[in-house]
């Protein structure tokens, strides 16, 4: 059994009935028992339950009844999402023993679609950072070398899927986090519409920084996860009319005379020189797919103050009114954005989201020329896992934890 076949075909394989759901399941299981001690992506390993579910799927199916587009599939969830039943610790040691009683909704959806949880995997505590390691699982590697970060949040997805310990897996994304370590594991993670995968809501419910959206080895593949978990939800007051199964429809098309932006510098931006020759090694791709590339980008003037503050409320909001023996336990990142928000007053809120609109404005007039801007998902290579963050880019200066990916937030704030 190749752990590392494509989800499409692993699917279309238990559907002929060339694969079981419990072959399937033991070959990853098998495989996360052999390499995961070297990695530490998986965090919380469910290995009975996912047999019993397995034997279930196969048993369903020799009375002709497949249980969705994912039946029988490994799938691993973030240590954000939570799981009913499961251990979901946040990656903090004030839900070490967390036990939640219902699942989100991406995780709803994937079971309900017939996807078979492994486990969870690792993330920074309460996903803060784009690197990967906290005080109750310690740090997730890069499979490639392991002596450098996977990125993060979801860290622990990317390596699982790298690794092939499942073929699709969860993740969120607020500043970069489905993004920065499927650039970093060499997978594909996508940032989602807000709303695209709707998220129970609570607190800031129609915030649209915070998103969960699909991670696997290829794009055909993120594309069938997302057909089973995008889709309205009343649970949501944000969340998209558009049904997921549209994402099922075939993906080939015509490139020829598609116009395509192609990223400057996002109004100053440091870029280590490895990855802007990397990137722009591949402007070539796109020109003998025969698509019109043009140097265009809109302004970024003002975002990158947007992002810091609407975050730093986000996190205020989050944990404002924690007891302060409980927020002395948070990660020192963590307690500087909350002890940032709580500094803001409503002018800095209102200012940023004045902001907020007119990027949005100067980033929809871009797309009336262009279908698609094309930019470096990272400012620089995947850097040593002792090292908490970047500090300096080409010699450039970076001013906190999260200034080094100024290249995903940029985005999540249009």
């Amino acid at each position: 059994m190749d752990c590392f076949m494509t989800a499409v075909d692993m699917a279309r394989l238990i559907r002929e009935g060339g694969l079981s759901a419990r072959e399937l399941v033991t070959a990853h299981l098998d495989r996360i028992e052999r390499l995961n001690p070297r990695v530490n992506a998986i965090v919380t390993l469910t290995a009975e339950q996912a047999m019993r579910e397995a034997a279930a799927a196969d048993e369903d199916q020799v009375h002709g009844r497949l249980r969705g587009p994912l039946h029988g599939l490994p799938v691993a969830h973030k240590d954000l999402a939570e799981t009913a039943g499961v251990r979901t610790t946040f990656g903090s040691p004030l839900f070490r023993d967390n036990i939640p009683v219902q699942d989100e909704i991406v995780v709803e959806r994937l079971k309900r679609a017939g996807a078979i949880t492994l486990g969870k995997t690792n993330t920074p505590e309460f996903g803060a950072g784009s690197q990967t390691f906290n005080p109750v699982f310690g740090a997730t590697l890069n499979p490639y070398d392991v002596s450098r970060t996977c990125g993060g949040s979801s860290g622990g997805a990317a390596v699982a899927l790298a690794c092939g310990f499942t073929p699709i897996a969860d993740g969120s994304d607020m500043g970069g986090s489905l993004r920065n370590p499927a650039a970093f594991c060499n997978v594909v993670g996508l940032r989602t519409a807000p709303g695209r995968v709707p998220n129970r809501a609570f607190g800031l419910a129609w915030s649209p920084l915070a998103v969960t959206g699909p991670m696997a080895r290829t794009v055909a593949d993120v594309a069938m996860m997302l057909s089973a978990i995008a889709g309205p939800d009343a649970r949501s007051p944000i969340s998209l009319d558009h049904p997921g199964e549209v994402f099922a429809e075939p993906l080939g098309r015509d490139l020829k005379g598609v116009r395509i932006a192609w990223f400057r510098d996002l109004g100053g931006v440091p870029f280590d020189r490895r990855i802007r020759a990397v990137v722009d090694a591949q402007r070539r791709v796109f020109e003998d797919l025969g698509c019109i590339v043009e140097v265009a980008e809109p302004g970024f003037e003002g975002v990158n103050e947007t992002f810091l503050t609407l975050r730093a409320w986000t996190f205020e909001a989050a944990f404002g009114d924690l007891p302060p023996a409980a927020k002395a336990q948070l990660k020192d990142t963590i307690r500087h954005e909350i002890d940032r928000g709580a500094s803001l007053a409503a002018r800095d809120i209102s200012r940023a989201e004045f902001a907020h609109t007119a990027f949005w404005q100067r980033f929809q007039q871009l797309l009336e020329r262009y279908e698609y801007f094309i930019l470096p998902v990272t400012q620089v290579p995947p850097f040593d896992v002792q090292q908490p963050y970047i500090s300096e880019i080409d010699g450039v200066p970076m001013t906190s934890y999260t200034d080094w990916m100024r290249s995903c937030y940029y985005i999540s704030v249009a």
